[in-house]
């Protein structure tokens, strides 16, 4: 068996259906379907009970939230690759195949990966249909997360698959109890441990604002603990210099983006305080122009500024689309 898809399930009855049909139909077809029910109150596990193909294995356990899940899905995986798969997210049929190019190109890289796709929740047909390029794809080795990060989106949960061996070496993987930034929080760790072979097509559909999803939440008041760890780790000098620079880099730009925000909130001395704390990211011209948001622009101008950012599809938070 070539690869376990892990599939943390909670209340995602209405999409589970169409998840592992994307599974069953991939062209490489050596994996088994391990779905994880983490204590659901919806009919998403009887779904899943309903498929008669014997790759499919269903474990329930009493909520205890998706790093719980997806650690257990690691322990009992049999594959030698784990390729984690979002319960509400939908597989291209050739994404299997896919990373076994990105194995075959890069042997040394036990993390491989993906391009994806955004689809709102309520688009109207599913699975979505996109066009993909004829030939072979370009696979990018990428040996420093960070820096690659602020470039723009590189991996997501569903496009994602790591050796087994890697990943029950270093259980728990996913740190209980957190629900925002808890995949990244592995992704970094991983890449400081080995390079990543990431396939340059869109080979998943990733939904976006899924009702209940804990992605969606976001704060202004506390960086997500995982850059916490990204820092202390830095600091610690665990990492190669270029990865030290580029690690602070990420974390003080998601700082520079908190004060922003906070900008918008209205709360202007919080957003001092988030600058003081990014000072990292005082040698690039972001850093300045947020402080004089902070110090002399009204939050409306701010806001109109953001979101002409996010329509113009330019980067503004390291947590989403980096920079």
């Amino acid at each position: 068996m070539k690869f376990t898809v892990l599939i943390p399930l909670y209340n995602k009855a209405a999409y589970i259906r169409n998840t592992i049909d994307s599974v069953l139909a991939q062209t490489f077809t050596d994996f088994e379907i391990l779905v994880i029910d983490d204590g659901s109150t919806d009919a998403g596990a009887r779904v899943v009970e309903d498929f008669s193909d014997g790759r499919i294995q269903l474990i329930h356990q009493r909520n205890a939230g998706v790093s719980a899940a997806r650690n257990r899905g690691i322990a009992e995986a049999r594959g030698d690759w784990v390729a984690f798969l979002d319960a509400d997210d939908w597989l291209h049929p050739g994404f299997l195949t896919a990373l076994v190019l990105a194995q075959t190109a890069c042997p040394e890289a036990q993390t491989v990966a993906t391009d994806f796709l955004r689809f709102p929740h309520t688009q109207g047909a599913w699975p979505p249909r996109w066009p993909l390029p004829s030939g072979q794809p370009e696979i990018e080795r990428i040996t420093d997360l960070s820096a690659r990060w602020m470039q723009g989106p590189s991996l997501c949960a569903s496009t994602v698959a790591v050796r087994r061996d890697l990943l029950q070496s270093m259980q728990p993987c996913f740190p209980v109890g957190e629900s925002v930034g808890e995949d990244l929080d592995l992704w970094f760790r991983l890449s400081e441990k080995t390079p990543i072979a990431l396939v340059h097509l869109p080979l998943a559909a990733y939904r976006e604002a899924v009702p209940g999803s804990l992605s969606t939440e976001h704060k202004i008041s506390n960086v997500p603990p995982f850059f916490e760890r990204i820092r202390s780790r830095a600091l610690s000098g665990q990492l190669t210099p270029a990865q030290r620079h580029s690690a602070l880099w990420l974390v003080a730009q998601h700082e520079v983006t908190l004060a922003r925000m906070a900008v918008v909130a209205g709360e202007r001395a919080l957003g001092l305080r988030w600058l003081l704390r990014g000072r990292h990211a005082a040698r690039g011209r972001r850093w300045w122009l947020t402080l004089a948001m902070t110090l002399f622009f009204s939050r409306h101008l701010v806001s109109r500024w953001q979101t002409w950012r996010i329509q113009s599809n330019r980067p503004v938070s390291p947590m989403n689309e980096a920079g």
